[in-house]
């Protein structure tokens, strides 16, 4: 029995090392809040949202940058809940703050630091992920070489910050070191029949890459301050409605 439990030990010494070699956070790091997305924690090692690492969102659209930093907020909500504060970096800030308080961020809760070069601009995210004190980093540039986001990673390696790297209309679409590369879509947000407004946001979350885990697809809508995965029958597929007219559970 003795000998059994020193096999199981060693082997979970040998898959932390691995996952550490290949950019994930592990011991204490894992257990962190849940980020409410469902199915999609079925794709990521460990089953749970690798912190401490750094995650590449590609949008070649406007609509998509927008839907991009909604569903960024949404996990930077989650992050701050345990305290601590955000840099968001940027050559050309669209981000409207007052904004972030819909996602349950308090605006002086995020660091806004607005560069005159993207050059400068990736400098400032390489020197804020190396500091340990804070949550997350999020970078919006456009163009980042494999060498540079290495650089990046290597990072975090230390300070086990998070970082999000949105890159907005790539001139490449190259491959970089991140752990995990991500798409993010907006869709036609849903109301009751004969009620006017406007429908809680929602996007189609595609996970591109993820290092040792599975892409996939699905749809989320961000309500009552949490992520909420849509089932099959309730998402909007190719611009028409295809939910039942019921209030979602």
């Amino acid at each position: 029995m003795k000998e059994l439990t020193g096999k199981k030990e060693i082997i979970r010494q040998l898959r932390e090392k691995i996952f550490t070699l290949e950019g994930f956070s592990t011991g204490a790091d894992i257990l962190q809040s849940d980020f409410a997305l469902g199915p999609v924690n079925s794709s990521f090692p460990g089953g749970t949202f690798p912190v401490g690492t750094i995650h590449e969102f590609v949008s070649p659209t406007e609509a998509s940058f927008a839907a991009a930093n909604g569903f960024i907020s949404g996990l930077l909500s989650t992050l701050l809940k345990k305290g601590g504060s955000c840099i968001w970096i940027s050559a050309g800030r669209k981000l409207f703050p007052p904004a972030l308080k819909f996602f349950g961020i308090e605006p002086h809760h995020v660091i806004f630091i607005d560069a005159r070069k993207e050059k400068e601009a990736l400098w400032v995210t390489e020197q804020a992920l190396k500091c340990s004190s804070l949550a997350a980093v999020v970078a919006e540039l456009r163009n980042v070489s494999f060498a540079e986001s290495r650089r990046l990673q290597l990072a975090v390696g230390e300070s086990r910050v998070t970082g999000f790297l949105h890159r907005h209309h790539p001139y490449i679409n190259n491959t970089l070191a991140c752990v995990s590369r991500w798409q993010i879509r907006p869709v036609v947000s849903w109301l009751p029949e004969g009620i006017p407004g406007v429908g809680f946001p929602r996007w189609e979350v595609e996970l591109m890459k993820i290092r040792n885990g599975r892409p996939g697809k699905w749809q989320f809508e961000w309500r009552d301050g949490v992520f909420r995965h849509l089932p099959a029958q309730k998402q909007i597929i190719s611009g028409s409605v295809t939910a039942k007219k019921e209030r979602y559970a």
